[in-house]
């Protein structure tokens, strides 16, 4: 593999981070770069910007509204777009059911939902993980009963990330308890808006109400909602959760992380000197940056492996262990470098609004949020120990 971008490539970069330059809103990049929330606004208009450029869904096939762009073309348009400040797309409809629906969808719901999921029209949410069904997925409760042209689902789902947004939710469901718990599983589209749907937000260490409790009950699904076959939404969970656990990597996200580490490494001083130059600091700031090199040579190879249509296996489980290590220790670099400044919270501190004077560096006022939020990291998408159970299993056949 030549690891020498060529000069179309070049180019490419520079017709990206053109674009950038003159339609990522500064504000915008502004807050993602200082490590504040963003508001439902932020992510619906980015969103918007890039749909309009016709950028919006990269990696699906030109037929269905993708650019065609070649597998490094993809790498570098996520790098740069994370090097700007763009805020990372709302995953569900874009990088997850959208791949689901142009693999096992009929006509009428690639025709019906895909166009929608550009537009900006439906809001997605995921409801896989449940009470005692995360890791092991395959234990969930949440049933769907046939009942004439619809089915009856009731059940709970947890970690239901921005499910305070969402309209629609693409669901796990059992459908049959008689066969191996893999085998009794379907794949639903759920509207939201409904009778019987109850959202409660899970409050997270840093205040935010970012995950959710969704609570069914006597729901009704059309029987046109259900994608591929009854009983075979295992294999279209597994094929759905490569492509997550592959986006978790965040390559892209990590090399701004590194960029931002070191800008505050060379202002801070510790001692007289500058962070950088602590030997166990730079030693730890060396090794991730390793790391982080070899993590996004593996991430090529991984694109371009699969360019011809194939889905990442364990590889997407090593992208996923490595991507979350990496991510978290850049954050607790960050966190060290701010010493006690890091310490107080302030809530409203998280805010673009936020007018008070910072406490210490200005880095600080997001630092230990940011740490503490992002061990979800090596949780979710399945656990780091569960993706190493992967890797033993396909890799080394124990």
């Amino acid at each position: 593999m030549d690891l020498q971008f060529s000069p179309e490539e070049e180019a490419f970069r520079a017709e990206v981070r053109a674009f950038l330059k003159d339609n990522l809103p500064p504000e915008l990049a502004a807050k993602v770069k200082a490590g504040q929330r963003l508001t439902r606004f932020d992510q619906e208009n980015w969103h918007a910007i890039l749909n309009k450029k016709g950028w919006l869904a990269y990696h699906w096939p030109q037929e269905f509204g993708g650019t065609g762009w070649s597998p490094v073309q993809k790498f570098i348009f996520d790098d740069e777009c994370a090097l700007a400040g763009g805020p990372r797309l709302v995953p569900f409809g874009l990088s997850m059911l959208g791949p689901v629906l142009i693999k096992y969808g009929n006509e009428a719901q690639k025709s019906h939902w895909l166009p929608r999921i550009l537009n900006g029209d439906d809001w997605w949410c995921q409801g896989y993980s449940e009470p005692g069904a995360g890791s092991d997925l395959a234990s969930l409760k949440t049933t769907a009963v046939r009942n004439g042209d619809h089915y009856i689902v009731n059940g709970q789902k947890t970690w239901t990330t921005q499910g305070q947004h969402a309209n629609m939710m693409f669901c796990l469901v059992r459908t049959n308890k008689e066969v191996k718990s893999q085998q009794g599983i379907s794949f639903v589209l759920i509207d939201m808006n409904q009778p019987g749907v109850e959202v409660r937000p899970i409050r997270t260490l840093d205040g935010d109400k970012e995950v959710n409790e969704v609570f069914l009950t006597d729901v009704k699904v059309p029987l046109e909602n259900l994608v591929g076959e009854e009983n075979k939404g295992w294999t279209y969970a597994k094929y759905l959760l490569t492509y997550e656990r592959t986006g978790i990597a965040g390559v892209g996200f990590s090399m701004a992380g590194l960029e931002k580490l070191k800008m505050i490494a060379q202002r801070v001083q510790r001692n007289g000197k500058p962070l950088i130059e602590d030997p166990q600091f730079a030693t730890r700031m060396a090794k991730v940056e390793i790391e982080l090199l070899n993590m996004a040579t593996t991430n090529l190879r991984v694109i371009a492996s699969v360019a011809g249509g194939g889905v990442p296996g364990a590889e997407s489980s090593m992208l996923k262990i490595k991507g979350t290590v990496v991510r978290q220790e850049l954050l607790s670099l960050i966190r060290r470098a701010m010493g006690p400044y890091a310490l107080p919270f302030i809530e409203e501190a998280q805010f673009a609004e936020y007018a008070d004077e910072p406490v210490g560096p200005k880095e600080a006022a997001t630092a230990a949020a940011a740490y503490f939020n992002y061990r979800k990291l090596s949780i979710f998408g399945g656990s780091n120990e569960i993706q190493r159970n992967i890797i033993s299993k396909m890799i080394l056949g124990l």
